[in-house]
C-alpha cells in the first residue's frame, strides 16, 4: 500500500482526533504538530515493519459548522 488517509476532526473538549480509514487506527493530539507526530508514532505501532507504513499520510481535517438561514433574508425573493 502506497497511502493511508487520516480524518481529523476537532475534539469536543479541545484538541483533534485522528482515525485511520480503513484500519483500526486512533490517535489524538492537543495541536495540529502534537496530531501529526502521533499519526507517525501510531502508524509504528500499528504496522510490523517499517516497509509496510505507507509513504504517503493523508490528512483530512474536517471541521462541522451549521448555517441558519434567516427568515428575514432577501436574496433572491426579493
Amino acid at each position: 500500500m502506497n497511502e493511508i488517509i487520516f480524518l481529523i476532526e476537532d475534539d469536543p473538549e479541545g484538541g483533534y482526533n485522528a482515525q485511520a480509514l480503513g484500519y483500526s487506527i486512533f490517535t489524538e493530539g492537543e495541536t495540529v504538530e502534537e496530531i501529526k507526530e502521533n499519526i507517525t508514532d501510531a502508524l509504528s505501532c500499528y504496522f510490523n515493519k517499517l516497509e509496510d507504513i505507507p509513504k504517503i499520510i493523508r490528512l483530512h481535517f474536517v471541521r462541522e459548522e451549521i448555517l441558519t438561514y434567516a427568515s428575514n433574508a432577501k436574496g433572491c425573493f426579493a
